[in-house]
């Protein structure tokens, strides 16, 4: 590792494209899950790796727990995250093949489940939580990331720590929705 982040810093222009090439495929085979086109993923990838070399270079990278892979990794998962939430990925009513089927006479209707006290009173816990497991919480039950996922992308040290971490963060949560309020 050591070896990696003295070439991002000393920016000597093989070894840089040594390390760029030694993680691009691994980045993009992880990267296919959020269903993007290999373009926007070549991008993103070339954007993370310049985050990291900046980073490398004004020394944020010289107490790192993690290797430089997972770092990069993880740039590369807020990017994407990023990149998603301003496509927002929606289609027109034209677009769509299932209304274009519906008979323009039909009446549509959608009706919006309402919480129940239950969800409610999770969801305004859920927000007293600090960051870190609110993360940590929605990638493992709402994304549905495995133990292993979610340590590469969030750069903890082994799977261990993530369980104990999930653990701590699911009791706070459970303590707060038991306290009265």
């Amino acid at each position: 590792m050591k070896e990696e982040l003295s070439t991002l810093i000393k920016g000597r222009n093989q070894a840089l494209e040594k390390i760029y090439n030694e993680y691009r495929s691994s980045f993009l085979q992880f990267a296919k899950k959020y269903d993007l086109d290999h373009a926007s993923l070549i991008d993103i990838y070339q954007d993370a790796f310049i985050a990291l070399r900046e980073h490398a270079i004004n020394g944020k990278l010289e107490d790192i727990k993690s290797s430089i892979k997972t770092y990069l990794f993880s740039i590369g998962k807020y990017m994407i995250y990023d990149h998603l939430r301003k496509q927002k990925k929606t289609v027109s009513y034209e677009e769509s093949k299932e209304f274009k089927e519906i008979s323009d006479n039909e009446d549509l209707r959608i009706e919006y489940q309402q919480l129940t006290p239950k969800q409610q009173l999770l969801r305004q816990h859920f927000k007293n939580l600090g960051k870190r497991c609110q993360e940590m919480l929605t990638l493992f039950y709402y994304r549905g990331l495995t133990i292993e996922e979610i340590t590469e992308s969030l750069g903890y040290e082994n799977k261990n720590v993530v369980k104990s971490q999930k653990s701590r963060c699911l009791k706070s949560l459970k303590e707060l929705i038991k306290s009265p309020a």
